[in-house]
């Protein structure tokens, strides 16, 4: 066991943990079987008390070998105990992307005094290599001592017994959610509803505990609710089945607790049948009989999109297909807008489950006047100084750049009078300085004037910046500094693609729209079935991209350059990995040509024909 005397497990939320419970693995040809200790474990929702004091006791006690723990019961006892501690022992944490390179981040604080300071070993586990904020999540120095493992969603649906597909639903509806929720849910599946935040443009506007009240209506009527066993819903539908629904939206912390504790707990798939929640049940969540993701409102980062999608996509006996469906309010835009908008998430999501970086990294703007008062003399390569940038007036104002800028560009993208002036003929200049201080105004409306100006200039500049990571139709970089009417044209057109924080989306020619049907008075997008042989040939396009040569370029390349190559090495085929640019570019050629014919063969390219190679 190369010498490791304890394992600390460290999770995000409680109910996570339930993935890290007693494990026989001995029979497999492992040296010993996983068993946590009741006491250690600190993630059961039964036992609440002084979690702090038994990490700490953890350590003390020489017969106890694993304990599992939620990120903040780390922190809270690393407060407590010396980094040499973790002497010869092992610190496990999921869901790593939580850590971040920033010096205030207290879990990275963690990792850099284990890393630095012990003898301790780090096992970083994460579906994502992004945080969603651009911030890296580990500092290249440190990053540099871990070995990386990479397992794709590619390899996994690969691996699986059970499930085959994956496919990604867009339900946009008019008016409140709520009634259209009914003709999205299908409770014949086992679903898990992700309701919006009450804050959030999506949200109805009743309350949290109204919409899921007025959910469990949707799914029939209410028989009991038992106190003994969770304080589960057990709910009849109108054809007569009685369905077991949890409320994770509940406040009350002891019923939550009374909840948590039975999906915990939770060993037959008929424990359970619907689930809903609002922050929780997402990145970790263990429930493998899951089938359906029903997600309400648009999600203010791919990382909790892809979070999501990962609830469904455990293997389990009798489920061949996991669905995530997003319901979103339609904007009135031409259905093209809307199918290029959609298109163009599903491209970003498909490259996110393969594990490919698709976000544009996070700026950090800065004043002359932050400049003159910063006594250090360095600066992080991701800053940059604007002349007659307003500075950040109030504490206000420095949350909502710092933190809700996604949620805010969610808010101006659903918005009807900006959709409308982006697919029309309406100016940057009058989108820019006209509608988007109205919205942000409606949103804060605590705000003042000047305030308001502050917060619309740090979106345009987060807009515009990352904008710069953004291809146009013939694969050409777009800078939006160049103050021509296309450029400024170009930037609105940006907005409704969702485009302005996702890069190699442009270049990445699938379509992965399947279908196009009416949904009450608006439009519902489904993708093609995510198999594995999709995943693979977006896989190898995604690859191919890191080579910049085009298919004009390939069919040159292979007609004369790599033919003469293969026959001078006797048949062999260049290698992309090989140490020569020359043979690595012929091997880039051959790939991209035998990748396109592929993707026609299986309906996935809408890039017009090109010549015969």
């Amino acid at each position: 066991n190369q010498g490791i005397k304890k394992v600390v497990v460290a999770v995000p939320e409680k109910s996570i943990g339930r993935s890290f419970q007693n494990t026989s693995l001995m029979k497999f040809g492992f040296f010993a079987d996983w068993r946590v200790a009741p006491y250690f474990n600190l993630c059961d929702a039964s036992n609440e008390s002084d979690k702090a004091k038994r990490f700490v006791e953890f350590f003390h006690q020489d017969g106890c070998k694993i304990l599992v723990c939620a990120h903040a019961t780390l922190r809270n006892g690393m407060k407590e105990i010396n980094d040499e501690e973790f002497n010869d022992c092992l610190l496990a944490i999921d869901e790593f992307h939580h850590t971040s390179a920033d010096v205030n981040s207290g879990l990275g604080d963690i990792v850099r005094r284990v890393m630095n300071n012990s003898t301790g070993h780090i096992v970083a586990m994460t579906g994502s290599y992004f945080r969603g904020d651009g911030v890296h999540v580990l500092r290249a120095e440190d990053e540099a001592r871990f070995y990386p493992v990479t397992y794709n969603y590619y390899q996994q649906l690969n691996g699986y017994r059970y499930l085959k597909n994956l496919v990604l639903g867009y339900h946009f509806y008019h008016g409140s959610y709520l009634d259209h929720i009914a003709e999205v849910l299908d409770t014949h599946k086992k679903t898990i509803i992700h309701i919006p935040s009450v804050n959030s443009r999506a949200s109805s506007g009743l309350g949290k505990y109204t919409e899921t009240d007025e959910i469990i209506k949707t799914i029939g009527t209410v028989e009991s609710r038992d106190y003994n066993n969770g304080g589960i819903y057990h709910v009849r539908t109108k054809d007569g089945r009685l369905l077991k629904v949890a409320d994770l939206v509940e406040d009350h912390a002891e019923t939550r607790n009374l909840v948590q504790g039975y999906l915990q707990r939770m060993k037959k798939r008929e424990d359970m049948d619907i689930i809903i929640a609002l922050g929780t049940a997402k990145e970790g969540f263990d429930w493998q009989w899951c089938e359906e993701c029903l997600t309400i409102g648009v999600r203010g980062s791919l990382t909790e999109v892809v979070q999501i999608i990962g609830r469904c996509t455990r293997d389990c006996e009798g489920k061949e297909t996991a669905t995530f469906i997003n319901m979103i309010g339609m904007p009135d835009a031409d259905q093209p807008d809307v199918k290029v908008a959609v298109n163009d998430f599903l491209k970003a999501i498909t490259a996110s489950l393969l594990m490919e970086q698709v976000m544009a990294p996070s700026w950090n703007f800065k004043t002359v006047a932050d400049v003159d008062s910063d006594n250090s003399n360095e600066m992080d390569i991701r800053t940059l100084v604007v002349e007659g940038l307003k500075p950040l007036s109030s504490e206000k104002t420095r949350l909502i750049v710092e933190e809700q800028l996604d949620d805010l560009k969610t808010s101006v993208l659903q918005d009807d009078l900006v959709v409308k002036a982006i697919s029309g003929n309406t100016t940057a200049e009058t989108i820019t300085k006209v509608l988007l201080p109205k919205v942000i105004r409606e949103k804060y409306p605590d705000l003042n004037d000047e305030e308001v100006e502050q917060v619309r200039q740090r979106f345009l500049l987060d807009t515009i910046v990352k904008g710069n990571n953004i291809v146009d139709d013939k694969g050409e970089p777009i800078d939006f500094n160049i103050t021509t009417d296309d450029t400024r044209e170009s930037e609105g057109n940006r907005l409704i693609a969702l485009a302005n924080r996702m890069i190699n989306i442009d270049k990445l020619n699938i379509n992965l729209i399947d279908t196009i049907n009416p949904f009450q008075r608006a439009y519902e997008m489904l993708s093609k079935k995510v198999d594995k042989q999709t995943l693979k040939i977006i896989q190898d396009t995604l690859a191919e991209q890191q080579f910049d040569i085009s298919v004009e370029q390939a069919v040159i390349l292979f007609n004369g350059p790599y033919k003469q190559w293969v026959e001078e090495h006797d048949g062999r085929r260049p290698d992309i990995n090989d140490p020569d640019p020359k043979v690595r570019e012929l091997a880039a050629a051959f790939q991209k040509l035998k990748n396109l014919k592929i993707r026609k063969m299986m309906g996935l390219e809408y890039e017009p024909d090109m010549t015969k190679a």
